[in-house]
């Protein structure tokens, strides 16, 4: 199965979000950006014109931005190309091969990683799966993981997920996630506010991320 095209939609909007379980808030000594998958192979089945990138995009590079002014570390996950079939296991039978075109493993220029930022490779759906993610949030004595990317549903949420159950508190950034449709994107951000993240708009965690709200308009 390959990835499907996917259809313009709107991302749900501050009005819309679940109802959080708990009251976290990201703080700059304690917080990690995660951009998640925004390598133009999965980028590129969206309209790039429209919504939800249109949303979305924009609203990781605000969270980048902040973090870096405010000393938080940027992280990338990416798949690679290429890979075999013992490297790609069991998704082989779910999604087939992967990135087949070394032009398509780059992440999209609007979020092209910066000096000082780390770059994962990424070889299942939870960035903590074989990569050095946990490694790098004990060296850094960090403990919270703000993610973005695509796809909520998916790797965001797996993400999520597996921060909870190493007592790393998740914040999924509602706005600057994007899915295969609105109702998994949703289902992405309620299950996340039940069971094991902070869901926020974007604009809702930088505003953490500052000594002044004013700092974001």
């Amino acid at each position: 199965m390959a990835l499907p095209a996917i259809a313009p939609y709107r991302v749900p909007q501050e009005d819309e979000l679940p109802e959080n379980r708990v009251a976290w808030r990201p703080e700059p000594d304690r917080a990690v950006l995660l951009i998640h998958d925004m390598e133009r192979h999965f980028v590129n089945a969206y309209p790039r014109n429209g919504e939800p990138l249109s949303q979305v995009v924009p609203n990781i590079r605000m969270l980048r931005e902040r973090a870096r002014a405010a000393g938080v570390p940027v992280v990338y996950c990416a798949q690679p190309g290429g890979q075999t079939p013992e490297q790609r296991g069991l998704q082989l039978e779910w999604w087939g091969p992967g990135v087949a075109d070394p032009t398509q493993e780059a992440i999209i220029d609007e979020l092209a990683p910066g000096a000082g930022d780390v770059q994962l490779t990424k070889w299942r759906y939870s960035a903590f799966q074989r990569t050095e993610l946990r490694e790098l949030l004990r060296d850094w004595n960090r403990d919270q993981l703000i993610i973005t990317g695509i796809y909520a549903h998916i790797g965001c949420l797996m993400t999520a997920a597996e921060a909870f159950q190493q007592d790393v508190q998740a914040f999924l950034a509602a706005d600057a996630v994007a899915d295969f449709s609105l109702a998994e994107h949703r289902m992405a951000l309620d299950y996340a506010a039940k069971r094991c993240a902070v869901v926020d708009t974007s604009r809702g965690l930088a505003r953490s991320l500052v000594l002044h709200e004013s700092e974001v308009a």
